[in-house]
């Protein structure tokens, strides 16, 4: 996963033992070499032997890669990431013309090796492959809450797993301003909580990026979600402040009349351009309050000597001097989807929120853009909702002329922070995002969503196995909500339930929301997609489909029901001596003891943010049964 191009199975398959060898020919780099050495590395660990850390000068290896030349020496968006790997039972041969295309065969290679009786094996296989999309990304949110640089190098591991090749990072937001500037030292020291990279951190993460085939591309949200900009720049600003990050502090945006705000812009970007060397920098430009710009009476003098209509105007003529001083440092404007104006030239890229149809009005403009609707992680979607999304599937895009197609780049997975720290980020990321990542890179006609889970399974335990913590993390915090060794009854429970879904949750809270708040109550803490749910959905429609005579699926159901009858039991005490976990008794006690449509549709109301996904299918059930004793 992601599936490739094209797979032609044979017959056999290549042994991996302790013989297990290794030759490089054609290009060879340091970056080349460490890429086979964290092959090995990572083979070794999976086979459960020690293998030979340095490439071979044997004849006859048992994998031989040979890449033609090298890559871009920064990497570019539209570098050849093609390979093909061919094994035999006595050999395998991977090459690609650049060592991107080597790093993404390696991966395929992990991910084909399987157990057998007396060691491990790939399948004898022809595979040539090659991306749909040239940018498939992941933004991460770290303006809203900071995220370490440890965890994001776990997650650009997961990433390259499956051939992710964009880390976006959202650098500042209302809530933080998370990078460290030596030309202008307020913004990291008042416009954050004291949680900042400095620049060798940055430096450092770039280079591993590198390392794994990522690009790193940066943004600053400019000219809204800025006020931890105008902490110790108040200047900056359209409102005369004072400001302060915290959530009662008063939101305001750019001042886009004053010449100072471009020639602090110009050094910033300068100084900041040095850090990312990719040829792509985000502005951000989306959701801009103007109501800070309508207080300002001068301001409104500027609007309407320069004969502008309104505010959207106002941010057109902003970004124009915006992308002058881009295209002075050499980088290429990236924004949402507000700053497509026509007084913009085609050079810059849109990012749309809105949805395939504003892709698609982009790319007839001229303008190159990438999708990011339907694919915001942090909604709390199952994967197949995110992997049924298709940035050419829109009649809109399906419409395009072949010119106006290869403007849409690919996509981006986004993981806003909001409700996301480092302790849980990762089971917000993945594996749903293993499904975003192969409906980028594999052919549209890969569909099946059957497949697509039973490959989601595998990958999520490789991932894990990387460093990730979608699965293990869950199990600490249970066990710091329930003060026991015992989390076995809320583990029955967690397993169930899942966080609300899109914005529900920040509707619900009572008051501004503070970003500070600690995330540790169970909806934080259980996973966005409850796979025993959905098994146990697909159990009683495979049983009701059988006309009620599928006997085992009806001996599953029946030990699932009486399973989670007993929990409760077991369960409650739990609950009750946990402050943690108090708000959660109505979503045990209630659910399980549902013996009619009235109880379901309580069950399937959210109770401390959660929802019971089981209520559903048991309603399937008690719906068909009243049929069949009525018939």
């Amino acid at each position: 996963m992601p599936m490739p191009s094209t797979v032609q199975l044979g017959t056999g398959q290549l042994a991996i033992n302790q013989s297990f060898s290794i030759a490089v020919t054609g290009f060879q780099d340091p970056r080349l070499k460490r890429g086979v050495q964290r092959f090995m590395s990572d083979l070794s660990r999976q086979a459960g032997m020690l293998l030979t850390q340095s490439p071979a000068q044997s004849s006859s290896p048992t994998l031989l890669i040979h890449a033609d030349h090298a890559s871009e020496e920064v990497q570019r968006s539209d570098e050849d990431e093609s390979y093909e790997l061919a094994v035999s039972e006595s050999n395998a041969k991977l090459s690609a013309a650049n060592p991107l295309g080597i790093f993404h065969g390696l991966q395929t290679f992990l991910q084909l090796i399987a157990p057998i009786g007396d060691g491990f094996a790939v399948p004898v296989v022809t595979i040539k492959d090659q991306p749909r999309f040239v940018w498939r990304g992941l933004l991460i949110d770290v303006g809203r809450h900071f995220i370490p640089v440890d965890v994001l190098k776990r997650n650009m591991d997961g990433m390259a797993a499956v051939k992710m090749n964009v880390l976006h990072l959202h650098l500042s937001d209302n809530e933080g301003f998370r990078v460290q500037s030596k030309r202008f030292p307020k913004l990291h020291e008042m416009g954050s909580d004291g949680l900042y990279y400095t620049q060798q951190e940055i430096r450092e993460f770039v280079a591993y990026a590198r390392d794994r085939g990522i690009r790193v591309v940066p943004e600053f949200d400019i000219p809204g979600h800025s006020r931890s900009w105008f902490v110790g720049y108040p200047e900056l600003s359209s409102s005369p402040g004072p400001y302060k990050i915290e959530p009662d502090g008063p939101n305001s945006v750019m001042d886009p009349t004053r010449e100072e705000t471009y020639k602090f812009l110009d050094k910033f970007i300068g100084e900041i351009a040095q850090l990312f060397p990719d040829a792509y920098f985000h502005i951000g430009g989306d959701e801009v309050d103007g109501q800070p710009w309508d207080a300002n009476p001068q301001i409104q003098v500027f609007i309407h000597s320069h004969g502008m209509k309104g505010n959207q105007d106002l941010q057109a003529y902003f970004n124009q001097p915006l992308l002058k001083i881009l295209t002075k440092h050499h980088k290429i404007m990236m924004g949402w989807d507000e700053i497509l104006h026509p007084d913009l030239p085609k050079t810059i890229v849109v990012q749309s929120w809105r949805g395939q149809e504003s892709l698609a009005t982009a790319a007839r403009l001229g303008y190159s853009g990438l999708l990011s609707f339907g694919y915001y992680i942090d909604l709390m979607w199952p994967a197949w909702r995110h992997y049924a999304v298709d940035p050419m599937a829109d009649d809109a895009a399906a419409a395009l002329r072949a010119d106006e197609k290869r403007r849409i780049l690919g996509g981006e997975a986004c993981m806003w922070t909001e409700w996301v720290t480092s302790e849980n980020i990762d089971s917000r990321v993945w594996p749903r995002t293993a499904a975003i990542a192969e409906r980028l890179w594999s052919p549209q006609e890969v569909q099946d969503l059957g497949s697509m889970y039973a490959r989601l399974g595998e990958v999520s335990w490789r991932l894990e196995w990387l460093g990730l913590t979608h699965r293990s993390g869950e199990f600490q915090m249970l066990h710091r909500m329930a003060g026991t060794d015992d989390i076995s009854a809320l583990r029955t429970l967690a397993d169930v339930v899942e966080p609300v879904k899109d914005y529900t949750r920040i509707s619900n809270v009572k008051g501004p929301w503070d970003f500070r708040a600690p995330l540790n109550r169970l909806v934080d803490a259980v996973g966005p997609e409850s796979d025993p749910a959905r098994r146990f959905g697909d159990l009683v429609e495979r049983y009701i489909q059988s006309g009620y005579k599928d006997r085992a699926a009806a001996r599953e159901i029946r030990t699932l029901l009486t399973a989670w009858r007993d929990n409760d039991a077991k369960l409650h005490s739990v609950l009750e001596h946990s402050f943690l976990l108090r708000d959660v008794i109505p979503s045990s006690s209630e659910a399980w003891r549902a013996q009619q449509l009235a109880r379901i549709e309580s069950a399937r109301e959210a109770k401390a943010d959660l929802l019971l996904m089981v209520a559903t299918p048991v309603e399937r059930l008690i719906e068909a049964s009243a049929s069949q004793t009525h018939n």
